[in-house]
Order: structure tokens, then C-alpha cells, then sequence
């Protein structure tokens, strides 16, 4: 089996410890039935993008290095005089990890990321919609480890929104705990 078809850590983890954990919990009669990540959303808002547009590229680049994958520009929709914003301005940069890319994502923002913030007491459990999605907001990009404290132009925060399958935010939050997920009290 070549290298590069190895299965990520955390999906093997998802398979043999938290699916038969979440099918004795939830009472699960078929596999089918378990929830499970869809898809994660990396948004990055670059609203001083107007002054000047290479702040946006280095956004791009930014993100482009923390997922290995080309992120999006966003424009914005309809012009805010207050904002200074006009329709089509580039404002944002968003990213959608789905499959294997996904699964490294989620394992390196687990074990690596959310640790080495200062003083991190865990992430807030407020973060759940309703519908089993969490949604995470991060101060800044230093905390990965692809990303060169030297190069930082500017320190930016992102959103990251884990989209799940599971029909409460109970499932949602069981599911994510047992992936590791470090939930204050």
C-alpha cells in the first residue's frame, strides 16, 4: 500500500472507537444512522482588502497553505455605504475541505492547532446552530504550524464550521468529543 493512500489517524479513530461508542449511546439500530463529518469550512474576512489588494493575496496565501487546497475569492454582494464597500469588492477567502484533505485538517486542528493557543481552556460549546454544525471562531493563524511567524504580514482570525450529518447538537457534540475535541466545562 503506497504512503499516500494511508488512512488519516482520525478516521481510523472515527471507525473503531467512536462509531461503536455512538451507536451503544445513541441506540443506533443501523451504521447508516451515525453521524459524521461532512465537510469543514475555513472562511477568512479581509475587509481592509479595499485599501490595498495584497493583503488579500497573502490571505489567499495563508490559507492555501494551512489547508493545501486553492481557497475562493469572495466579492461582496451589494454595496454598504457605512462599510465603505462596493458590489464586487473582494472582502473574503473560503476554503471547503471534504474527504482525506478534510479528516488531516481536522487532526492537525485537534492535536496541534487548538493546543497551542496561550492560555487555552478548551473551545466553547455555544458553537453548535441547532442542526448538529459547529461553528468555531479562530483570533489568529499563527497557531498552525505551516504558518512562518517571520512572513505574517498581518495577524488575521478565521471561522471554521465543521458540517455534520448528526440531527442534534448532542450527537454533534458526542461525535467531535470523541474525535478529541477540547470542550470547556
Amino acid at each position: 500500500m503506497a504512503e499516500n493512500s494511508k488512512m488519516p489517524r482520525i478516521l481510523e479513530k472515527y471507525k473503531k472507537e467512536i462509531c461503536p461508542s455512538l451507536m451503544k449511546e445513541f441506540g443506533y439500530k443501523n451504521i447508516m444512522q451515525l453521524p459524521r463529518v461532512q465537510k469543514i469550512v475555513l472562511n477568512i474576512g479581509v475587509g481592509d482588502a479595499k485599501a490595498d489588494i495584497k493583503l488579500m493575496d497573502v490571505a489567499i496565501a495563508e490559507l492555501k497553505a494551512i489547508t493545501g487546497q486553492q481557497p475562493l475569492l469572495k466579492r461582496a454582494k451589494k454595496s454598504v455605504a457605512g462599510f465603505k464597500v462596493r458590489e464586487g469588492m473582494p472582502v473574503a477567502c473560503a476554503v471547503t475541505l471534504r474527504g482525506k484533505r478534510m479528516w488531516e485538517f481536522l487532526d492537525r486542528l485537534i492535536s496541534l492547532a487548538l493546543p497551542s493557543i496561550k492560555d487555552f481552556q478548551g473551545v466553547s460549546r455555544r458553537g453548535f446552530d441547532g442542526r448538529g454544525n459547529y461553528n468555531l471562531g479562530l483570533r489568529e493563524q499563527l497557531i498552525f504550524p505551516e504558518i512562518s511567524y517571520d512572513k505574517v504580514i498581518r495577524s488575521r482570525g478565521m471561522n471554521v464550521s465543521i458540517v455534520t450529518t448528526a440531527k442534534t447538537d448532542e450527537e454533534a457534540q458526542a461525535l467531535l468529543k470523541g474525535m478529541g475535541m477540547p470542550f470547556n466545562r
